[in-house]
């Protein structure tokens, strides 16, 4: 059964400046993916978490990201404020779209 685009999941590893990576959204990532994750944050000394979105990731609908677990120790920021930085950038970039664009890779 297809997933409905409104509940739609994706793994991605937050950054403390609110830049993000999709890790993917058809299967977990697995702890080797996750661990060189949190080596190449440490190598950059950015703190990161790995968090889950649900919603319609290529749309000007709402995206809620839930905290899974930090990858390495952020020294600047919180999660809430990381999310709150990634959200905005989200929300300039989508209201740029111009209706019936489709910024989703095909």
């Amino acid at each position: 059964m297809k997933q409905s685009l409104s509940r739609e999941k994706r793994w991605i590893v937050l950054t403390e400046d609110g830049r993000h990576v999709t890790l993917g959204c058809h299967s977990d990532p697995t702890e080797e993916e996750l661990g060189d994750a949190a080596n190449g944050l440490t190598a950059s000394s950015l703190g990161g978490w790995l968090a889950l979105t649900e919603g319609v990731y290529y749309s000007r609908g709402s995206l809620n990201i839930i905290l899974v677990r930090e990858l390495a120790p952020a020294k600047k920021i919180t999660f809430e404020d990381a999310a709150k930085v990634f959200l905005a950038k989200r929300k300039a970039t989508v209201s740029s779209y111009q209706a019936g664009d489709s910024p989703r890779p095909s």
